[in-house]
């Protein structure tokens, strides 16, 4: 079973059950998955999908940022449940530990040695560890390992 037919199974989960939260959250994804095969007239795989959902929950965390800083408690948890039920389709995120051992093995592969490497470890790291880790997290790491 591919990740959007989980989704879609989950949906009509969700709507059998009542869950109106889950619900609303599950169609939001599913209209964005539409959109981009729409806009790009192509048929997603697992990776996009997973892609997508990673903006998604990227939008909700930023999203929820700014409700908390303006006081508004209540949309920045409808924010936050919408995190929640997105987090379980997206592969086990690396914790910090397990993230600076694999960006050691890709500086010492690259052969970075300064911040003036910075680009080209970025480079080979977004691409192996985009699905296991956030951009902003690999950057940080990079620059406290290099720096």
């Amino acid at each position: 079973m591919s990740l959007r037919e989980k989704i879609n199974q989950d949906l009509k989960e969700a709507m059998k059950a009542k869950d109106t939260k889950k619900r609303d959250a599950l169609r939001l994804l599913m209209s964005a998955l539409k959109q981009i095969e729409v806009d790009e007239r192509k048929e997603l795989n697992d990776e996009d999908v997973i892609k997508i959902i990673q903006t998604q929950v990227k939008r909700r965390n930023d999203s929820a940022t700014q409700y908390k800083d303006a006081a508004r408690e209540d949309l920045m948890q409808i924010e936050l449940d919408e995190i929640a039920i997105y987090t379980p389709y997206l592969p086990v995120q690396l914790n910090d530990d397990e993230l600076a051992s694999a960006l050691r093995d890709i500086i010492s592969k690259v052969g970075a040695s300064t911040m003036k490497d910075i680009g080209k470890v970025m480079g080979v790291a977004s691409k192996e560890l985009s699905a296991k880790a956030d951009g902003k997290r690999i950057n940080e790491c990079v620059k406290s390992l290099l720096g």
